[in-house]
């Protein structure tokens, strides 16, 4: 591939200012706080700003080199640049550059049956499932994800980065690093919702048959990756995990890591079910933790939860996931039932509800005073503070500003 002058100019300039950035002390002081938190020996709570970047990338994201095959290059490290500049957040900016694994026939879309929505045709918006599996004789068309791995691709992408500026940054080749297993999200697609609460009174035999179905084929999934070699570390700095946070630790990969090497039972991984926030913790576990348990046990670390308030679950997450690290606090949680559970023995992962400087006119004081009372409810829990599920800003993009300046402050206020 040819790279005109302009571009590599534009490119080798980004990466040199991601690297001064990266070279700043406080980078350092980021990392050290994350690992001190995530390894339950927390100094202080942690703040962490999460799916923004639809507003931020209208009002600081401006791409430059004229060839669009370059834009993901320039786009990742003027990210970069953006989170230093305007998301005052714990996370750290490094001096690396990472090119992950590729893959196809992964999605929803690759089970034999093609997984059917009616969108509003807006930008984020809602959509309705339309059920693809009606009856028994429907299961017979379903098979496995036909998953296939790039790694030639991969490989010449991460060559195209080393030398266009691996002199700046570290550019790394690696395997996957994000493993999520929220099975109800693709059984709805497949039962449709509505059918799902009923089949669990209803129709058990179809819903454990598509639980069953779903658990093996994530399996299968996991199985592909580690025997092409195609799995990364997930613990450092910057690696995120599921909707918690950054996920650095020094309890992983553990001691038994044989090389250069890793297999997930190195990595931290994610667990949820926000579809059924409504279904008590009996059908809970029959139904869904049942068939993630098998999955998330294959993991060095496992964080739970999302959105779904899991305030009658906690008792059987503890019970049940033994390598359980992080637990969600979502907007609609009892934070002081989680505090009480969870106390030193795991991560709260609380998410302040985004609605207060998403809707038209924030509604700041609600913000602050909300921030400052789950910091003292959770006085003496490990804690992320992850503002997430920002869908829009409403063309104001300062407001994430504002808001990871104004948690920050509560923070140096508050311990």
């Amino acid at each position: 591939m040819t790279v005109s002058e302009r571009d590599r100019t534009i490119l080798r300039d980004l990466a040199k200012r991601v690297a001064e950035i990266a070279a700043m002390p406080e980078q350092a002081e980021k990392a050290r706080l994350w690992t001190a938190c995530n390894d339950l020996k927390p100094e202080r709570p942690m703040i962490y700003a999460d799916q923004f970047w639809r507003d931020a990338d209208r009002a600081w994201l401006a791409l430059a080199c004229e060839d669009a095959a370059l834009h993901g290059f320039e786009a990742a490290l003027r990210r970069r640049i953006i989170r230093h500049e305007h998301i005052h957040d714990d996370c750290p900016i490094r001096n690396t550059f990472d090119v992950c694994i590729q893959a196809t026939e992964s999605g929803y879309d690759d089970y034999g049956l093609k997984l059917e929505t009616t969108s509003t045709g807006r930008e984020g918006g809602a959509y309705h499932i339309e059920p693809v599996i009606r009856t028994e004789e429907d299961l017979e068309k379903l098979h496995f994800r036909p998953i296939r791995l790039l790694p030639k691709e991969t490989d010449l992408e991460a060559e195209r980065a080393h030398d266009l500026f691996g002199d700046v940054l570290e550019v790394r080749r690696k395997g996957r690093t994000g493993w999520r297993y929220g099975l109800t999200r693709v059984l709805i697609h497949m039962r449709g919702l509505d059918q799902m609460m009923f089949d669990m009174c209803e129709n058990p035999d179809m819903m454990h048959h598509l639980m069953t179905f779903l658990r093996d084929d994530y399996m299968r999934e996991i199985d592909v990756y580690e025997e092409a070699g195609e799995v990364s570390l997930n613990n450092e700095p910057d690696n995120g995990c599921g909707s918690g946070g950054l996920a650095p630790t020094d309890d992983l990969p553990g001691e038994d890591l044989d090389g250069d090497k890793p297999s997930v039972r190195h990595c931290f991984c994610w667990g949820e079910s926000q579809e059924t926030v409504g279904v008590g913790p009996g059908h809970f576990d029959e139904f869904v933790l049942a068939y993630q348990l098998p999955l998330l046990e294959r993991f060095g670390l496992v964080d739970y939860g999302c959105c779904e308030a899991l305030d009658h679950k906690l008792d059987l997450l503890i019970e049940k996931v033994p390598k359980l690290r992080w637990v969600s606090v979502s907007p609609w949680a009892n934070r002081a039932l989680a505090a009480e559970k969870l106390g030193g023995n795991y991560v709260y992962v609380y998410k302040p509800n985004p609605s207060r400087i998403c809707a038209e006119t924030p509604d700041w004081e609600a913000a602050e005073r909300d921030i400052r009372e789950t910091v003292e409810i959770a006085r003496g829990c490990p804690m992320h503070i992850v503002m997430k599920d920002v869908q829009t800003l409403c063309g104001e993009a300062e407001r994430i500003t504002r808001w990871t300046d104004m948690a920050a402050r509560i923070v140096r206020e508050t311990t």
